[in-house]
């Protein structure tokens, strides 16, 4: 749910949940009520039917996929509701593979398989060879799928929806200071994929998504702040109470008024857990198989050797219980080992789907994700693991520093390195945190980033890329 600019915008936010939940698609079967079962089960028999078309066509191989969604949302601003949105889709894609040729076709539910596969072959015939793309190895795929707990049939109607909004934009809009509300959103759905393959895969997965976010807003004209919180679980009856997030997004907010401007010098970095992940999210960039291939990452050349502070260890864990982005297979069907991705520093893995494992000469590791007819590599359940301080020991032991809890801009080159963001957040002085911070720049390089970088014991699990507080020596800040 790559990502990496802090959102505000509360309509936005919980929109980005919700896609969350199906971005990060991965293969499981469930205990579900019969009718969806049933349902299940025809989406099963059609994709079967569509490869079987396919092989009947002319096709070598094929294989097809379901993309599953359904969504609901409301949203609600200064006590109104502003908004309510449900949606639901089964999108089918069939690829086939013709010697070393390859094409893709997508299609809705009702159309014809035959004139569908036929479609396709004649599309792969004329298309150009492919070295690289393939169906995963046969002895790879997936056989015994434990089940991850991934789904919650709990069905939240519109009211409970709507009063929970209210409740969170109410609590945030009592926090003293607080002069404005940007909204609250709350949402629930379900991402699935089914997968059938010619070479005898077959499988399916549901999973769920709740959130709850508000934004809001403190002070005046040109001193005006923003910020916001949220909540997103698998399950229902784990998210945040709506006044706790509220309260929470309200002090958050009304923290950062009357900002501070700083002088331009070099600082030692605190991020913020929330900035943190997506610091992480950067490095999963670079160590994406396809950047590699494509050699766009600054750290292709970097495979067995030291990227990170000895302190830095980052593991990718797919079949995690009740992870936000596990997957007991992947979107090729290939069940994928947890892997320590950099461990004590050293880099040792790359994320692998077949196609860029078969460029780069290597196996897949069963990191391949299906969006559509396209098959990409990606991260699962990512972490960079916890130190053994604490983020107010670290923050002590720095004396004087700049906590960073907001980035904006696009400022990072990943073929270079080059590390250059708009920042906010507060300053800290005598290792306390003492009077908020903004429009200010820090910059530096990813390389020497991971190098200098020291995690806090804070991890927090429950998000798909998860860090603790990280600490970064001699950045620089650019302000007055």
């Amino acid at each position: 749910c790559e990502p990496r600019r802090a959102i505000h915008d509360c309509q936005t936010l919980f929109r980005f949940a919700l896609y969350l939940s199906i971005l990060h698609l991965s293969a499981n079967r469930f205990d579900l009520g019969d009718d969806m079962q049933d349902h299940t089960q025809s989406l099963i028999d059609r994709a079967a039917a569509l490869v079987e078309a396919a092989r009947r066509a002319g096709a070598d191989a094929a294989d097809a996929v379901v993309l599953r969604s359904r969504s609901k949302s409301v949203s609600v601003r200064l006590g109104k509701v502003e908004g309510t949105d449900a949606s639901e889709s089964d999108d089918f894609s069939l690829r086939v593979f013709v010697g070393r040729k390859v094409a893709s076709v997508s299609a809705n539910v009702t159309g014809d398989v035959d004139s569908l596969a036929e479609r396709a072959v004649a599309m792969a015939k004329v298309s150009p060879e492919d070295a690289f793309n393939t169906l995963a190895r046969e002895d790879l795929l997936a056989r015994d799928c434990p089940d991850l707990d991934l789904y919650d049939a709990t069905e939240v109607s519109a009211e409970r929806m709507t009063e929970d909004a209210l409740a969170m934009e109410e609590a945030a809009r009592a926090v003293p200071g607080v002069t404005n509300s940007s909204g609250a959103g709350v949402a629930a759905g379900s991402g699935g994929l089914v997968l059938v393959t010619s070479h005898g895969f077959s499988g399916s997965y549901r999973r769920s998504r709740f959130s709850r976010s508000v934004s809001v807003i403190a002070g005046e004209g040109t001193g005006m702040e923003r910020d916001y919180d949220f909540s997103s679980k698998l399950y229902f009856a784990d998210l945040r109470d709506p006044a706790e997030i509220g309260r929470e997004a309200g002090e958050r907010t009304a923290r950062r008024v009357n900002p501070r401007k700083m002088a331009t010098q070099t600082v030692t970095a605190v991020f913020d857990p929330r900035v943190a992940r997506g610091m992480l999210g950067h490095l999963a960039g670079a160590i994406n198989g396809a950047s590699v291939a494509r050699k766009t990452s600054f750290l292709k050349d970097r495979m067995g050797q030291p990227v990170a502070n000895a302190a830095i260890t980052v593991i990718d864990e797919p079949a995690r219980m009740r992870g936000q982005a596990s997957r007991p297979f992947d979107g090729e069907g290939v069940q994928g080992a947890t892997l320590t991705m950099v461990g004590e520093g050293v880099l040792n893995h790359w994320f692998l789907s077949t196609s860029i494992a078969n460029e780069l000469g290597l196996e897949t590791n069963g990191r391949g994700a299906r969006a559509g007819t396209a098959v990409s590599a990606s991260s699962t359940n990512l972490s960079i693991e916890p130190g053994d301080r604490t983020s107010e020991e670290l923050i002590k032991e720095i004396g004087t520093g700049f906590y960073v809890t907001e980035v904006f801009g696009q400022g990072v080159n990943m073929v270079t390195g080059e590390y250059s963001r708009g920042a906010s957040g507060f300053w800290i002085e005598d290792g306390e945190i003492a009077f908020p911070v903004s429009e200010v720049t820090i910059a530096s390089n990813l390389k020497d980033m991971f190098l200098r970088m020291i995690p806090a014991n804070d991890l927090d699990r429950d998000f798909g890329t998860a860090a603790p507080t990280l600490v970064i020596e001699g950045m620089t800040l650019a302000g007055q």
